[in-house]
């Protein structure tokens, strides 16, 4: 779940607006070929595919630049293209999403690399690359390290600055390491997304963006248990000092390594896939996105793996846009309700990250059977004493001890669905005990709430939170509101 939603939404509703992105990287152009396929060719076993039309896409560097702009952020891009017609239609459509395209410049005697995909109805028939390396990278290098370096001065300065690497040598060592150190001194943060099996260009990055099969590849770790492979990657995040690794796991999601206890893992929306092709440069981009609005690297990466889940919902290369994203975090809200109901074990770890990041927990308790205004309002105020309220739910055995045989109303599992749905609370526990005191011990709230109808002295566990610097809260009432007038006019009118 998300550590602050309403931060994710006020960056996706108005803080993307007056972000500014630079991206650096191998800029292609993706061409798309559609038609039908009715017949097997008789001339070999392969399918004719009836051309109907043709469409060009932003690939590579040009993608990632094409996922921010849409996002709605304003967005510079630097590379190469060639003096060529496919490099004239991939500036073209840069142009068309408001991308700011004076960074690219045009190589003589160069092709701008181009991948056309042969699509047979929705099925990818054939794909053809055309790309030509680059005669003299040292010199391609020295003229991008010339365009790139006065674009982080100034008022229009980048928030953050993303290296797209596809290998197709236009991240030299040089550059990356120019690039990098320069924007390090001026607080700038850099993300990459990285190739190849040598990541010493990217040291003193932000953070890396490998998926899989490309932190085995860099690590030597086989494909098995994904903790070997991970710890694997928190030895590279220390080698290279880059404050975090982002890697994407495809149906598993995307775990954060940061030099915490334990990679924070992402688990991966659940979708029809159709095409991965862009997928992680709508990562990496919406990763930039969130933290040029200054969201947490884990708030940031948890947009990111709701944007990747809808590109790989659509065919071909694609960008997220603004309002798929805000499609998916109402999506993932859902979700997020129910993942609010934890156990001892997990509700403690929570805690504990809450604490890290210097926020005060509430803690109340009660049976909460048949949900009323009194209860939401309650909540509401509870709430408002710190920045995280945890709430103590008796089970219907506790409920039946407490208030007789013929209660609880609703069961346990359905009042927890419900206050988790509730925008106060942040985490519902259950416990099977009379009282809150061995939960509250384990949780160990900076505040515990009760209602105004107790005394201080009477609230269970008020000695053991002030014992650890914490304190007590009597919580107003709205009077005239009980589950217990509630049963008794429901049983008058019966």
């Amino acid at each position: 779940m998300f550590d602050k939603r309403s931060d994710v939404l006020h960056a996706v509703e108005t803080a993307f607006y007056q972000k500014h992105v630079l991206v650096v990287g191998d800029l292609m152009l993706d061409r798309y070929l559609w038609g039908d396929v009715t017949r097997i060719s008789p001339e070999a076993p392969v399918p004719v595919v009836h051309m109907q039309r043709e469409s060009h896409r932003c690939g590579g560097a040009a993608n990632v630049a094409s996922n921010l702009a849409k996002l709605g952020l304003h967005t510079s891009i630097v590379g190469f293209v060639g003096e060529d017609s496919d490099g004239q239609v991939l500036i073209s459509a840069l142009q068309e999403s408001g991308i700011d395209t004076h960074g690219i410049l045009p190589l003589a005697g160069w092709s701008t690399i181009t991948k056309t995909r042969v699509i047979g109805g929705h099925q990818q028939i054939l794909r053809m690359d055309r790309e030509t390396p680059l005669a003299d990278t040292a010199h391609a290098s020295q003229l991008l390290h010339q365009q790139v370096m006065p674009m982080l001065e100034g008022e229009q300065r980048p928030h953050v600055i993303i290296l797209s690497d596809y290998a197709k040598g236009v991240l030299s060592f040089e550059l990356c390491q120019a690039l990098i150190v320069r924007a390090r001194n001026l607080g700038i943060p850099v993300l990459v997304d990285p190739k190849g099996r040598d990541y010493a260009r990217y040291r003193h990055a932000t953070a890396l963006s490998p998926n899989r099969g490309e932190l085995r590849g860099v690590t030597g770790v086989e494909d098995g248990d994904l903790n070997t492979l991970l710890d694997a990657g928190e030895s590279l995040r220390q080698s290279l000092d880059v404050a975090f690794l982002a890697v994407t796991l495809s149906e598993q999601g995307i775990a954060l390594v940061d030099g915490s206890e334990h990679p924070r893992r992402i688990p991966a929306m659940a979708q029809e896939v159709y095409d991965v092709s862009g997928a992680g440069d709508t990562v990496i981009a919406t990763l930039g996105a969130g933290l040029a609005a200054g969201l947490t690297r884990l708030d940031a990466l948890h947009l990111a793996n709701l944007a990747a889940g809808v590109v790989v919902g659509k065919l071909g290369t694609a960008a997220i846009d603004l309002n798929e994203l805000r499609g998916a975090l109402l999506t993932d809200a859902t979700y997020e309700q129910s993942d609010k109901i934890a156990n001892w074990a997990h509700a403690k770890q929570q805690i504990a990250r809450w604490h890290a990041q210097g926020e005060k927990v509430v803690f109340t308790n009660g049976c909460f059977d048949l949900l009323h205004a009194g209860h939401v309002t309650y909540l509401e105020h509870a709430r408002r004493l710190g920045q995280r309220l945890v709430l103590g739910l008796n089970t219907d055995a506790s409920v039946s001890r407490l208030k007789g045989p013929e209660r609880p109303l609703i069961q346990e599992q359905d009042r927890a669905r419900v206050l988790a749905a509730l925008a106060a609370v942040d985490l519902v526990v259950l416990f099977e005990q009379d009282t809150p005191l061995e939960l509250i011990e384990q949780l160990r709230p900076d505040i515990l709430a009760k209602g105004a109808d107790y005394r201080e002295d009477q609230v269970v566990g008020g000695d053991l939170v002030r014992r650890w610097g914490g304190r007590v809260a009597l919580v107003q009432l709205v009077q005239g509101r009980s589950t217990t007038g509630i049963v008794q006019r429901i049983s008058a009118q019966k």
